[in-house]
């Protein structure tokens, strides 16, 4: 039978929604267990019904493209652990936090969740049933917290490492939008300059006479190409390409062979690299302090990896130890981990304090990653200003070139 019902939060308001059950007194025993005043509850009819499916259906409408962003993993991890580590129920745990959670999206799959634990699942295996909400890491470190009865400390672990990973990405960003934004600017400019300042000198070229100098023929020329249709060509092939790239990035050779190329850039690569070694260790010794198993919490890794060339060497990992092998062997094999990363996971594993040493080259790294997007941004800050003036002065000398030929010409 489906309800409508009237409940009464600890702060005081007043909320309405609906909800299946077997009977009004099942459904009241349900709404307590979430530690709300039940006022009211009614059999739905028709026009509640209508009114309640219609917000609803807005709700599904407006998840649909909501993102929920690292921040919302956070603040749901955090307020779990803390309800979870104070004792309260599971089921009064996710009751609180769908009441309380903004992100429509990530609130409809709590929901879920939430059901799905009702009906007898254990929390990782209801996270698992919502597709793109909980990667493997999550999943795997809620398993493990359920197996060794300490989810509230493992739900701690992940708030910190998703915050970890929230600030690495910032870090990454800071360093990538000056350089960009600064190249959209300079390819903006050097556009507007062509489309309409140019034309203007062209027809004063034009009421001179004389031939124009080759460097000044080319900018006309590559002037008129711009407001013609071969401009409008020359963006549709630009699209076009940028699809099929995106395509073949999805495929395993495609995204190896450019996050390759990635690494193997001026500067960025560099970053890139620190990044991927400060993720792999974080996330690796979070796992194993979370008490997975080594080879799945290799597994775990090899996907949340975000480079395929760092992916295929913890495979390689992953293979070397599924054999009996250590960890550290292979690592010397591949250029990718520095030798110092390689020989405090050595110790590590001789002293059987893996974690804590996988812990330490995170940290350094992270002071790393700090370090080069500072330097990155000190390199580039120069580069770039010369970049937009060479841009700018290279269409003004063009400009005045024929202009000097003409003052020649008449002296």
């Amino acid at each position: 039978m489906e309800f409508v019902y009237k409940v009464r939060d600890n702060q005081g308001r007043v909320s309405e929604a609906f909800a299946q059950a077997e009977s009004a007194n099942v459904l009241k025993i349900r709404l307590q267990a979430r530690g709300v005043d039940v006022i009211d509850i009614k059999e739905r009819t028709r026009p509640q019904a209508l009114r309640l499916d219609t917000q609803e259906s807005l709700d599904k409408v407006v998840a649909l493209f909501e993102q929920i962003t690292l921040k919302d993993m956070v603040v749901f991890s955090r307020q779990f652990a803390a309800l979870v580590g104070s004792g309260v129920s599971m089921l009064r745990t996710l009751y609180i936090i769908v009441d309380q959670c903004p992100n429509k999206k990530l609130k409809r799959a709590i929901d879920d969740v939430r059901r799905l634990v009702e009906s007898g699942l254990s929390l990782s295996d209801a996270m698992t049933r919502q597709k793109g909400i909980f990667d493997s890491l999550y999943i795997s470190m809620v398993r493990a917290g359920e197996a060794g009865g300490i989810l509230s400390e493992v739900l701690k672990r992940l708030a910190d490492f998703l915050e970890y990973r929230q600030k690495l990405n910032q870090k990454v960003r800071a360093a990538m939008v000056y350089p960009s934004v600064v190249l959209l600017v300079a390819v903006g400019v050097f556009w507007a300059m062509l489309t309409f300042v140019l034309p203007i000198f062209e027809g004063l070229f034009k009421n001179i006479g004389g031939e124009l100098p080759a460097y000044t023929q080319f900018l006309i020329s590559l002037s008129v190409a711009a407001r013609s249709i071969w401009m409008v060509l020359f963006l549709i092939a630009c699209i076009v390409g940028a699809f099929f790239l995106r395509n073949y990035y999805k495929t395993q050779q495609g995204k190896l062979h450019i996050d390759a190329i990635k690494l193997s850039i001026p500067l960025i690569g560099e970053l890139i690299r620190k990044v991927s070694i400060a993720r792999f260790s974080r996330t690796f010794g979070t796992l194993i302090q979370a008490g997975v198993p080594m080879l799945n919490a290799l597994e775990v890794v090899k996907d949340t990896a975000g480079n395929a060339v760092v992916s295929l060497a913890v495979q390689k990992i992953h293979e070397e130890v599924r054999q009996g092998g250590t960890i550290s062997k292979p690592m010397t094999r591949d250029k990718l981990f520095p030798p110092m990363v390689t020989q405090m996971v050595a110790v590590g594993e001789e002293t059987g304090k893996l974690d804590d040493m996988l812990e330490k080259i995170a940290e350094f790294y992270d002071m790393e990653v700090e370090n080069s997007v500072d330097s990155l941004t000190s390199v580039l800050e120069p580069i770039m200003v010369v970049l937009i003036g060479g841009v700018v002065g290279s269409v003004v000398v063009g400009m005045y070139l024929p202009i000097f030929t003409v003052i020649n010409q008449l002296r």
